[in-house]
């Protein structure tokens, strides 16, 4: 272990941006977040209790008593949720920023990790109900009536395949699973379940009783569909084109750090008017070979100025080893900034910053975003000094900012990073806010030792970095 209190800067030629409050009104107060996420929930259920007015408004008794006729009724209602939180869905992770500036994509992404499982098994119970419900009434066996849902059934074969895409989909996101597929596999079948919602709006506007009949039913259906459909094609598509057009984002330079690691410099237009505060995130896609159709999310490692921004990246796939080879000139496409992990956060007038490895790439730039003699104490905890990452520039930073530089090494069967060396490191630790990043083990860990320790939680701020 290292413990360094800067006296002087050691490389006075690196151009630190100062930090200046630009788009300080984007700081979402504790109550405005309160009341968007309140807002939300009651605009949910305002939702699902239409939902559910438009299934039980179109049964009757007799239907309900006849043959199949519960059976049906309730696979009806599983449909109706369960599609509906398929568009929930898809909505939360639209990467509309109106919302994530707000409420994070981290929560949104929570809140999606939530509902998926929930929109799967409603619709594959409606599957089962349905196929039982239809082979009471018909009186004949459930694998007959398969059969006969897909010879007979208009618009019958595209939702069986609007089916096995979002279970395709819900069995790869099962964690076991995910941790042992590549990334690039997971992401391009998740996409399926976009197919998944479009090929099947004919199946549920056709056959659905809620519409069958019911032209306002049909109506209000097809305008919340359109209303899904615009907020994607605006968040996902309109706006990050527009970005890109007005940026115009090259890759000026690749630099290699370590086996590991490599900062990628690229070149723009006012890129200042990103908007981005340190500790975000824009999704970055590098128009290269065999790359080009994939966006991975990746925190900026400086503060942009006006005609550069700067990203670090650890090899750990395909994508990320790949990019080590980039030309100059590469045309660059992002969407962002986003994420909360900024000095926004901040509660307290003093923040110590944990890092766990590659997680100083975002602390880093959220270490230059502090204001200038805040005083921060910057924990960088590594398995070996070969994985420091951007020493020169964090004591340079460190000078500026009239802060301390704690550098912990070694394996953790050897250095016991716990409650006793965090408080010796950091005597005043319950009285700043706390903002860590690294892997999710790093994470849970160090949790464990802050709330031993008996930092509140509410000074607690963390990013996970995974695959």
């Amino acid at each position: 272990m290292t413990t360094e209190y800067i006296e002087e800067a050691k490389h006075p030629q690196l151009k630190l941006q100062l930090p200046v409050d630009k788009h300080s009104s984007l700081k979402p107060s504790k109550n405005t977040v309160e009341t968007i996420s309140t807002a939300l929930i009651v605009i949910f259920s305002i939702g699902l209790g239409i939902v559910l007015g438009l299934t039980f408004i179109s049964v009757t008794k007799s239907q309900l008593e006849g043959p199949g006729g519960a059976a049906m009724f309730l696979g009806n209602v599983t449909a109706m949720i369960g599609t509906y939180l398929a568009l929930i869905l898809v909505v939360l992770i639209s990467r509309n920023y109106l919302l994530e500036k707000v409420l994070g994509q981290d929560q949104l992404v929570h809140w999606h990790k939530k509902v998926a499982p929930w929109s799967l098994i409603l619709i594959s119970i409606h599957v089962v109900l349905t196929t039982i419900g239809f082979s009471q009434y018909s009186k004949t066996n459930v694998f007959s009536q398969l059969s006969s849902f897909v010879n007979s059934f208009p618009n019958m074969l595209t939702a069986i395949i609007a089916f096995g895409c979002m279970a395709l989909s819900g069995i790869l996101s099962i964690k076991y699973i995910r941790l042992r597929i590549k990334r690039e596999l997971w992401w391009t079948v998740h996409l399926l379940m976009y197919l998944a919602l479009i090929i099947s709006f004919a199946h549920i506007i056709g056959l659905g009783p809620a519409f069958v009949g019911h032209p306002l039913a049909t109506h209000i259906w097809t305008a919340v569909w359109i209303l899904v459909a615009a907020v994607i094609l605006t968040f996902r598509f309109a706006i990050p084109i527009y970005k890109n057009m007005y940026h115009n984002l090259r890759v000026e330079s690749v630099q290699t750090l370590s086996e590991e690691l490599t900062s990628i410099i690229c070149s723009g237009y006012n890129l200042n008017k990103f908007q981005v505060s340190g500790g975000q995130f824009f999704y970055w896609r590098f128009i290269a070979k065999g790359i080009w159709w994939q966006a991975h999310p990746y925190s900026v490692s400086a503060m942009p100025s006006d005609r550069y921004v700067r990203i670090t990246v650890k090899s750990v796939g395909d994508f990320s080893k790949d990019i080590r080879t980039l030309r100059q000139g590469t045309r660059v496409l992002v969407e962002g900034p986003y994420g909360t992990f900024t000095k926004y956060r901040q509660a307290t007038r003093k923040a110590l910053l944990i890092s766990g490895g590659i997680g100083m790439t975002a602390l880093r730039s959220l270490l230059e975003d502090l204001p200038t003699k805040s005083q921060p104490v910057v924990i960088n905890r590594v398995t070996e000094k070969g994985e420091l990452v951007f020493h020169d520039e964090i004591l340079e930073l460190i000078k500026l900012k009239k802060g301390a530089l704690h550098e912990v090494i070694g394996r953790r069967e050897k250095v016991n990073f716990d409650a006793t060396m965090i408080k010796k490191l950091v005597p005043d630790v319950l009285k700043r806010d706390v903002f860590l990043c690294g892997s999710q083990q790093f994470i849970d860990h160090t949790l464990f030792w802050l709330n031993r320790l008996g930092v509140p939680s509410d000074l607690i701020h963390f990013e996970v970095f995974s695959l």
